[in-house]
């Protein structure tokens, strides 16, 4: 990767980071709900959650697609390339950077320090991606999670608004978890095993795969509390009458 075309990724970041502070600044004027606008610290939350929501719909989309315009990226993780996928790991970067300047400069740093970390990685990661060319078809198959985030988010959603609906409630549930299975844990499994097996353990591949195993832990951490939340209630600790308006945890 030349000067030149480092410096158009970075402005492509800098373009995604101001697209996702006009969302933000759109999902101010949206109607909220009348449980979230009685309970002031759910009001961020609620729209941090939206501007969530539109990145996984975009970006969990673009992946299916960039995986579905070039097949043959997925026989070349390592050098593998492709535009749309370059373009991809750009856009999300930029969400990720203005998702984590939206918690620091909103206070919510305690409560929201699991985004923080998972943000961190991620940037991180990206960035060298961006800068070195390679493992970008790594990048586009882990932000296929972001086609079960959007049903996560759905969820997230839900639950604050307190819609009078158990039945959508119980829907997205179902297909929140075969999501999760299908777009979260078979992609993130998969690279996983692929880098133990492949990538030599040095440089920028073994900074990737210290990554990978930490997200590995988090993402069964985050399993297990989901499974808890909504198939095994009776085995959540700690959490009756627990407030957690402008809290946004990854899963609760």
């Amino acid at each position: 990767m030349g000067p030149g075309w480092r410096a158009a990724s970075a402005a492509l970041v800098g373009g995604s980071v101001a697209i996702f502070g006009a969302l933000r600044r759109l999902a101010l004027a949206l109607p909220q709900p009348a449980a979230v606008r009685s309970r002031p610290g759910r009001v961020w939350r609620w729209r941090n959650l939206l501007v969530s929501f539109a990145h996984s719909v975009l970006a969990g989309l673009w992946a299916l697609f960039s995986l579905w315009q070039s097949p043959e990226l997925l026989s070349d993780i390592q050098d593998g390339y492709s535009v749309s996928g370059h373009l991809l790991v750009c856009f999300s970067s930029g969400y990720f950077i203005h998702d984590t300047l939206d918690i620091i400069f909103n206070h919510q740093s305690r409560s929201s320090w699991e985004y923080l970390v998972h943000h961190a990685m991620a940037i991180s990661a990206f960035v060298s991606l961006i800068v070195t060319g390679r493992f970008l078809v790594a990048a586009v198959l882990l932000l296929l999670v972001e086609v079960s985030n959007i049903f996560l988010t759905v969820r997230m959603l839900l639950k604050m608004s307190n819609v009078p609906s158990p039945a959508l409630y119980e829907a997205n549930k179902y297909i929140n978890l075969v999501m999760y299975f299908a777009f979260r844990l078979a992609p993130q499994a998969y690279l996983t095993w692929y880098f133990l097996r492949h990538v030599e353990v040095q440089g920028q591949g073994a900074f990737l795969t210290a990554n990978l195993l930490l997200l590995d832990a988090m993402i069964l951490m985050y399993f297990s509390r989901l499974l808890r939340s909504d198939f095994f209630p009776s085995l959540r600790k700690g959490s009756a009458g627990r407030d957690v308006d402008g809290e946004k945890f990854l899963i609760d």
